[in-house]
């Protein structure tokens, strides 16, 4: 009797032990699941961010560019008419304009900001390119570790494969290896 106490007080302990060790691994293995979900997540929010951001930061630095142009236009035919009045109908014509034509004739030409707007344009690409790519590396981080986990000797018995299947890691698209060209 004293000996088959301990044979079944052995298999229980034995099934307890198992029991536990499936729970904890069924619990970092949907830890770490969901771990990946939010990182694919995070690439996806930066994404978002990417295709909300950059047309805005490109219309602006287009308008800016396209008001310095207007305004600078606008400077030198300004100052090549007033060199260029030669007759006094000219000089009447440009009389009503003497203000402007002095001003003009005293300062410098209209300081040109949009190179500044373009280079925050690049610095904004490179930040979202950046997050981008750190979310991706984040995101490949979690499925090694997820797939790490999932994959070892017990797990591989413990887990099922259609509750824990293995995850992909991100992938670069065909061909973008290659440094891509860019031309002006």
């Amino acid at each position: 009797m004293k000996k088959g106490l301990i044979v079944v007080g052995s298999i229980l302990f034995l099934v307890f032990i198992i029991f536990m060790m499936y729970r904890s691994n069924f619990n970092t293995a949907n830890s770490y699941q969901k771990d990946v979900d939010k990182a694919w997540g995070n690439v996806q929010s930066s994404y978002q961010r990417r295709a909300d951001l950059i047309p805005q930061l490109v219309a602006t630095v287009k308008g800016a560019a396209e008001n310095e142009k207007g305004i600078l236009t606008a400077v030198t035919q300004a100052r090549a008419g007033i060199v260029n009045a030669k007759t006094p109908e000219d000089m009447e014509i440009m009389g009503k304009k003497i203000n402007t034509a002095i001003n003009l004739a005293f300062e410098a030409y209209p300081q040109i900001r949009s190179t500044e707007n373009f280079q925050e344009l690049q610095t904004q690409l490179e930040g979202t390119e950046n997050r981008i790519n750190y979310s991706r590396d984040e995101y490949n981080e979690k499925v090694a570790l997820y797939n790490n986990h999932i994959t070892g000797f017990l797990n591989e018995m413990l887990l099922s494969k259609t509750r824990f299947p293995q995850k992909e890691s991100f992938k670069a698209a065909e061909g973008s290896e290659k440094a891509p060209e860019v031309k002006f």
